[in-house]
């Protein structure tokens, strides 16, 4: 019984000189998963930036109340309607703490927006009315790629 274990002690151990096959494998593997991982951390450096995707998220800046209109809605009755734009850092600077933005432009949508709609809609559909209002208002009010206005706030909004 003797002699059998010293047989596999002589299997399992190299004798001197000798490579084991195991330890190149696990080398290779290793350079591999090396190599991998560097073309993937040089892929993400190289195209991750060159996306809209990189594009920097607006800093929220200040408030601006604009004046409530009175709008006729297309199937009889009226809507007043308030808003406020939520500016971004950028717009900020008009100088003795004004904002360089105008709100004549919104207040235009504004009364687009609203005037096309029926009494039902600006009462069922109040939040898609808003939305659609706001995607057109931070579009007009963006400027070389850099929106002045990022959101819309209702601050008034009256049926009759």
């Amino acid at each position: 019984m003797a002699e059998k274990t010293k047989d596999k002690d002589k299997k399992a151990a190299p004798e001197e000189g000798e490579e084991s096959g195991g330890g190149r494998k696990k080398l290779l593997v290793i350079a591999l998963v090396v190599v991998l991982a560097l073309g993937g951390a040089g892929y993400f450096l190289l195209f991750a930036g060159s996306g809209e995707a990189a594009a920097e998220e607006p800093v929220a800046g200040e408030v601006l109340p604009l004046d409530p209109v009175a709008v006729n809605l297309a199937g009889g009755g009226y809507l007043k309607v308030g808003i406020a734009l939520q500016l971004t850092e950028a717009a900020a600077g008009g100088g003795h703490g004004g904002s360089s933005v105008d709100g004549s432009e919104a207040l235009d949508l504004v009364i687009a927006t609203f005037s096309q709609a029926q009494p039902a809609d600006v009462i069922g559909s109040r939040e898609a009315l808003k939305e659609a209002l706001e995607q057109r208002i931070v579009e007009a009010y963006t400027e070389d790629g850099h929106a002045m206005v990022m959101g819309i706030y209702l601050t008034e909004y009256v049926t009759q």
